[in-house]
């Protein structure tokens, strides 16, 4: 949680993230997958954004998402 707080802060979001620690929601949504970290394979996450419409569904996908420039992009996206 700590660390979901420093980036928040960093990027100036405004709405919670999802800790997930035991990756049941990261592994329903197809985001907890084997990548490469410094020559070694690990399983971590995709970082990914999923616009949930009102009625609950998925509206949108972003997947492998950099936080530079992501948020104005959804903002404009969004009309925002």
């Amino acid at each position: 949680m700590e660390a979901h707080a420093g980036f928040r802060a960093k990027f100036g979001l405004n709405f919670p993230l999802l800790a997930d620690e035991d990756h049941t929601v990261s592994e329903a949504y197809g985001v907890w997958k084997e990548r490469m970290s410094y020559g070694r394979r690990i399983m971590g996450i995709e970082r990914s954004t999923f616009l949930i419409d009102a009625d609950g569904n998925v509206a949108e996908v972003w997947r492998k998402v950099r936080p530079e420039g992501h948020t104005e992009m959804l903002a404009e996206f969004l009309g925002a």
